[in-house]
């Protein structure tokens, strides 16, 4: 059935069905998730990174210690820390 010129037309197409509030909730809501899943792979590849380039210079040296694997890990994890909370209060 259709509307005629005399009934209302309770949802004009050029309206959204949902309200703009929660539209514009869920939307924050998936930028957010969005940023923080990039943090996230942004930490993992600086300590696989890190943890990678140690174990290739141990490797070169011959070390019977993982000496260079625990030092670059180490300072990855830092620096990826860093960032992260960098990135935090940038918001």
């Amino acid at each position: 059935m259709e509307n005629t010129p005399d009934q209302p037309n309770h949802n004009p197409a050029d309206k959204p069905v949902r309200e703009e509030g929660s539209l514009r909730k869920a939307t924050e809501k998936t930028t957010s998730f969005v940023q923080f899943s990039g943090i996230a792979f942004q930490m993992l590849g600086t300590i696989g990174l890190g943890v990678y380039a140690g174990m290739k210079i141990d490797a070169w040296q011959n070390n019977h210690r993982p000496v260079w694997t625990i030092v670059l890990s180490l300072t990855a994890i830092g620096a990826s820390l860093y960032l992260f909370i960098r990135q935090l209060t940038k918001r």
